[in-house]
């Protein structure tokens, strides 16, 4: 696979030169083919290069919101890699989407691992046109999100070729396996995650979605039964029984009761 032409997008010239000069020394498989210093500049580089990936500055300096880009591109035609000074910006909204970012100052392994990824995902983007039809969608979904600060409707979730895009009411029950996640469908479909299960508490809504055990937790909406017996067990819609720790049981009787 040829090089993927990059867009670098932050309104410090210091900052682009630094990750200009990593990318060139670190990342082979990357060639930058223009820079930008704001929204606007990248607008008219994005149309003029055509660019596989843009490495954008999530809040310059100057007050410009890197997510303005996606707002204001009419076609999605690249991979986006978010920068950030913000440890915890936003976060959330990343690990739901997606999308790959890197914490400034930038680390080198964590900039490499962003290469890979980027590399991986553009073989499966090129190849099938749904993969880049939802890629866009959960872009579309990650600014919708940030706008409103509010927990997303839709997750995606990384697999060895690519990724997946699911509706989050369409999860019946989560439950932890080690560093990775199990999620259950109203299908009847399995899936599993390499995010942990503390990340979907953080990315789920908490009013539906409920941590009844260190490993599990269940769609309230989903909930069928409830049966008392040495703390309890959950009966969801596809039959499954979940424990319900006693340390937890409190705060899962009222969440069923604020639905």
């Amino acid at each position: 696979m040829n090089p993927l032409r990059a867009l670098l997008v932050d309104d410090e010239m210091h900052a682009r030169e630094n990750l200009r000069m990593l990318i060139e020394e670190f990342c082979p498989d990357i060639n930058i083919v223009g820079q930008a210093s704001g929204v606007n500049e990248a607008l008219s580089q994005i149309t003029n290069i055509n660019p596989d990936v843009v490495f954008l500055d999530i809040r310059m300096p100057s007050g410009e919101e890197g997510f303005e880009v996606l707002e204001k591109s009419k076609d999605l035609n690249f991979q986006v890699v978010f920068v950030t000074a913000f440890k915890d910006y936003a976060v959330r909204a990343f690990n739901a989407n997606a999308v790959h970012y890197i914490l400034k100052p930038i680390d080198i392994d964590d900039l490499m691992a962003a290469a890979d990824k980027l590399s991986v995902y553009q073989k499966t983007l090129d190849e099938n046109a749904d993969s880049r039809s939802d890629y866009n969608a959960s872009l579309r979904e990650l600014t919708h999100n940030m706008k409103s600060n509010s927990h997303p409707a839709k997750l995606t979730l990384y697999h060895a070729k690519g990724f997946k895009i699911v509706n989050c009411s369409d999860i019946i029950r989560l439950e932890a396996d080690g560093t990775c996640t199990h999620l259950f469908f109203k299908d009847g479909s399995r899936y599993t995650d390499t995010k942990n299960l503390k990340v979907f508490e953080d990315l789920l809504e908490p009013r539906i979605f409920c941590r009844v055990h260190k490993s599990f937790m269940i769609n309230l909406l989903e909930l069928s039964e409830y049966v008392h017996a040495d703390g309890g067990e959950a009966i969801m819609s596809d039959s499954s029984r979940v424990p319900i720790a006693r340390a937890r049981l409190a705060d899962f009787l009222a969440a069923v009761k604020r639905l």
